[in-house]
């Protein structure tokens, strides 16, 4: 009997642990660097630190698309957004901004792949840290229902 209510406790526990990760897909389409940073990398910051605060997780997957692609290439100059002096001035920063995202929160980023083909942006010069799938809406779907809050940010 005790090891039957142990087990009870125990398995409870886990369902409860469960419910206290958030889950949200950032639809990521803007081009405007301020919007960029205001809510895709200050957003990510400060709605992770008001679920510590509640002692939940944010597990956050961002879909790339749009006109959000340029904040993720290695090589600015080899897009068609090679003119935005703005955006190379900021580059390395933004990078790191993301690259720390990763680090800190766990972030996954997911760059549409038919819309990288037809801007022709080369994997080669998307940061190693984006995983490439097929397109934006696949991603949107999967997680959706995956159980993913949808965010736009555009």
């Amino acid at each position: 009997m005790k090891k039957l209510l142990l087990f009870l406790v125990l398995f409870l526990g886990f369902l409860n642990a469960e419910s206290d990760i958030k889950k949200a897909v950032f639809d990521l389409r803007t081009s405007d660097l301020i919007t960029f940073e205001n809510r895709m990398i200050k957003g990510v910051a400060f709605n992770n630190a008001h679920y510590q605060t509640t002692f939940k997780e944010l597990d956050i997957i961002v879909i790339v698309h749009g006109g959000a692609y340029k904040f993720f290439v290695k090589d600015i100059s080899k897009t068609k957004c090679k003119e935005d002096k703005k955006l190379q001035a900021k580059a390395k920063e933004i990078h790191e901004r993301l690259a720390s995202l990763i680090k800190t929160y766990s972030v996954k980023f997911l760059m549409c792949g038919a819309g990288m083909k037809a801007r022709n942006i080369a994997k080669e010069n998307v940061l190693e840290f984006v995983e490439v799938i097929p397109s934006a809406m696949i991603g949107l779907i999967d997680a959706q229902n995956d159980g993913y809050a949808f965010v736009p940010i555009d």
